[in-house]
């Protein structure tokens, strides 16, 4: 019985179970979000109300950044399921470089809409869409820095390899989720 080891990885992780249904749930969010987003639209002849599509720029630079960021978190996955502890650290910190990086130019995001959240639909359903995702940007970034300071501060437990993990993935889900996203607030009102 000692032989066993106290943690497992992917499927064999409850933690990995638990992300997996949050990211289900998250996911029917910005479905629900989007279709929101087409509802408003086929309400009025012209869409988007009384705005400017948003300038393509940021949101591009930013989904170049966040797809990017993919490769130090899956470098850090591997570490991490190799057991590597310092090579775990390394590539969350540079995980964690990125999503400052992308948190910054969010900033840039928000200013370049074209449209307050309380003008008018058009308005709060494309804050809402990029205000949720923000929201999983910061969540993970929050997750992202209190992992990378246990690994430098400990306790450090095998488990917290499976954190690391885990973490990548959730991140995918935050890149990928992005995508759609991205079509509704910066392709669509161009269509």
């Amino acid at each position: 019985m000692r032989r066993l080891p106290s943690f497992g990885f992917s499927h064999r992780s409850l933690m990995w179970w638990s992300t997996v249904c949050l990211m289900l749930i998250e996911g029917t969010v910005f479905a629900i979000g989007a279709m929101m987003y087409f509802y408003l639209r086929s309400l009025t002849a012209i869409w988007p109300l009384n705005a400017v599509p948003p300038a393509l720029v940021w949101g591009s630079v930013n989904t170049a950044v966040l797809l990017v960021s993919m490769w130090p978190n899956q470098l850090a996955k591997r570490a991490a399921e190799r057991e590597d502890r310092v090579g775990a650290r390394l590539w969350l910190s540079v995980c964690l470089a990125f999503a400052g990086v992308f948190l910054v130019l969010r900033g840039f995001e928000f200013a370049a809409l074209n449209v307050s959240w309380n003008t008018n639909a058009y308005g709060s359903v494309v804050w809402l869409l990029l205000g949720l995702h923000t929201t999983h940007l910061i969540t993970d970034t929050v997750d992202t820095a209190v992992l990378g300071v246990l690994l430098f501060t400990g306790p450090f437990e095998g488990k917290r390899l499976v954190d690391v993990s885990e973490n990548a993935l959730y991140w995918y889900f935050v890149v990928l989720s992005w995508l759609p996203v991205y079509a509704v607030i910066y392709l669509a009102p161009r269509l």
